[in-house]
């Protein structure tokens, strides 16, 4: 019976979801409780299966098929990783949320997406796993759907995008089962020859688009405005890279043998550098703090499909750390934003400023964050960057130079975040806001924490999490943690780090605000160009296909008044042109019918004689 239990991280936040519509809306604080106590559970949960081995499987739809689910490293660190996640954002959610309408609906939306996520993770079977990951889609719509004004229509954006790209990973799922002749994950070892490269690219699509790479990230920018915050810090910012990387991982190291200097292994880089950089060019001219956080959620996945995608022991490491360090860093810089939304009334940097001094717990939460996103050293960004480096640098220069750049723009976006928002002169609306409450504080304050833990004591999350999923046989007999053995590329760490301070510098003072420190590399040649189109969503790949689709349905329609015109009233024309005609050749005359008898006869009679 104690397979059974794994069933319990699944049904037990289901069920009370479940509770928590069903409790009346007048009784606000009984739908908080219900709220704290199921992810309060499901944190005891998941630290009494921490680390446990246990396989359960059912027999399931006939035929051979099972419903299986596993619970071992991998699986059980993401589920911790989840509860924790989702805890401290219920208890934030507890402020944030209230005398909000939407309140029940977003609480219960929460739990299911714990459930989902628990689902989809200890799935073993792929169809199993494929059934809890297009359940997560429909609790994405929802809870960005109930959000601000224009909610619904990033919400329908949000599903169109994940769904198109999660048709993509059941074809996937098909062909690797066509393949692999089961369904069983752990039980699946294919080459990556032609078949087994489609599949594997198929598979990978919909575990990037679930992470929020390029070229399936649109949505994210969009919900980050319109859904409520905590969303933002526990979906996109938190889950979903877990989830998505967790199936990328298992893509990678367990499904499809990746080699190094494969050409899948060379997509999955150039995905990586390609959506580090271009995502954070982007955040680097944002004016909205949720909207600059959104667009740093996207980049550093970059960072994450970088690193497993060089098949190499260092550079895998870092991006399974980089995985879990930006889950927890980007959740704390979400809940500081949120701190700011609720005590300020807005995340609009030009009406921001000053509030360092007013709300100095939220202040050095933001900087440690900031920090750790940005790679400063001692915090946990830095090693898991510095990983990432190192394995990048293993694969070829080209793609270690993208990735240090993109971290010259992460740590100038943050510099300018931090300057507009906390720090400069108190706007009259700021005058009298004050430190964010209790509840909100906690979570932001513990996670701030695990970011020093993880930096300073990497070993705790490397030696104890990371490195047991990759195993000993491939790490071949590396140990990564403490200081990063490559001297040289801290020091190169080093000093981007200080050109972005210099850049910052010299930006706020020639634009006479940290708001602007950023515009000289807006109005650059060529880049001022690309921007105004970019902000205008010329290069949005969801605008693109809307495009598309627009001018598909332009042509099937006048195909299709064609086709009515041709049936409607060529057809009809032309039956009554030759009516009239053979009716004027019918004049009664039977010498004339004669005539034309004979010379019928005769073309007859040529045709066949020379035919033969």
């Amino acid at each position: 019976m104690m397979d059974k239990i794994l069933f319990l991280p699944i049904l037990m936040p289901l069920v009370l979801a479940a509770a928590i519509f069903v409790i009346p809306e007048k009784l606000r604080r009984a739908k908080e409780a219900m709220a704290v106590f199921a992810a309060l559970m499901n944190l005891a949960v998941a630290i009494v299966l921490f680390k446990g081995n246990i396989i359960l499987s059912l027999p399931w739809l006939g035929k051979g098929l099972e419903f299986s689910l596993r619970l071992y490293n991998f699986s059980s660190f993401i589920i911790a990783a989840t509860a924790g996640f989702g805890f401290l954002i219920t208890l934030y959610s507890i402020m944030f949320m209230r005398g909000k309408e939407y309140a029940r609906q977003f609480y219960a939306y929460l739990l299911i997406s714990i459930s989902l996520v628990n689902g989809a993770v200890l799935a073993d079977n792929l169809l199993a796993m494929l059934f809890f990951w297009e359940g997560l889609l429909l609790t994405v719509f929802a809870m960005i759907a109930i959000g601000g004004q224009f909610a619904f229509k990033a919400a329908t954006k949000a599903l169109i995008i994940v769904g198109i790209t999660d048709l993509c990973m059941m074809a996937g799922i098909a062909l690797t089962g066509h393949l692999a002749h089961t369904l069983t994950i752990s039980k699946i070892s294919l080459p990556l020859d032609a078949l087994g490269s489609v599949a594997f690219v198929l598979l990978i699509i919909g575990a990037i688009s679930k992470a929020g790479s390029m070229p399936f990230h649109s949505w994210i920018p969009d919900a980050s405005t319109e859904a409520p915050l905590p969303f933002m810090a526990f979906l996109p910012a938190a889950l979903e890279k877990l989830l998505g990387i967790y199936l990328l991982a298992r893509i990678c190291l367990d499904m499809f043998k990746l080699a190094p200097d494969s050409g899948m292994s060379i997509m999955l880089m150039v995905i990586g550098v390609v959506t580090i950089l271009l995502a954070v060019m982007m955040a680097l001219i944002q004016k909205d703090y949720k909207r600059l956080l959104s667009y740093h959620a996207i980049s550093q996945v970059g960072y994450m499909i970088l690193g497993i995608g060089t098949a190499v022991p260092a550079g895998i490491a870092g991006g399974l750390f980089h995985m879990i360090n930006h889950a927890i860093y980007k959740s704390g810089l979400f809940l500081t934003a949120g701190a700011v939304e609720k005590q300020a009334g807005s995340t609009d940097l030009n009406k921001l400023g000053g509030l360092g001094r007013k709300m100095p717990v939220t202040f050095i939460c933001f900087i440690i964050c900031a920090a750790s996103i940005s790679g400063v050293p001692p915090f946990n960004g830095f090693f898991s960057k510095e990983l990432v480096y190192d394995g990048a640098l293993e694969r070829g220069n080209l793609f270690y130079i993208l990735a240090v750049l993109g971290s010259f723009f992460t740590a100038a976006s943050f510099l300018k975040l931090g300057h507009a928002a906390f720090l400069g002169k108190s706007s009259r609306e700021n005058e009298k806001v004050k430190e964010a409450p209790l509840p909100m504080l906690l979570p932001m304050v513990v996670i701030a924490s695990v970011c020093i833990l993880f930096g300073v004591y990497n070993a705790l999350p490397l030696n104890g999490l990371i490195q047991p999923i990759i195993g000993t046989i491939r790490l071949n007999g590396h140990n990564f943690a403490g200081f990063p053995p490559n001297t040289m590329l801290v020091i190169i760490t080093l000093v981007v780090l200080a050109a972005a301070l210099l850049n910052h510098l010299f930006g706020a003072k020639a634009g006479g605000s940290g708001i602007k420190a950023a515009d000289h590399i807006y109005h650059a040649p060529v880049l001022s160009t690309i921007y105004e189109k970019a902000e205008k969503r010329i290069f949005d790949p969801y605008n693109i296909g809307l495009k598309v689709v627009g001018i598909f349905s332009k042509i099937a329609w006048r195909l299709d008044r064609g086709v009515d015109w041709l049936y409607d009233t060529a057809a009809p024309k032309l039956a009554g042109i030759s009516s009239r005609a053979i009716l004027k050749l019918h004049s009664g005359s039977y010498s004339k019918y004669l005539v034309w008898s004979l010379l019928g006869m005769l073309i007859v009679i040529i045709f066949l004689t020379h035919s033969v």
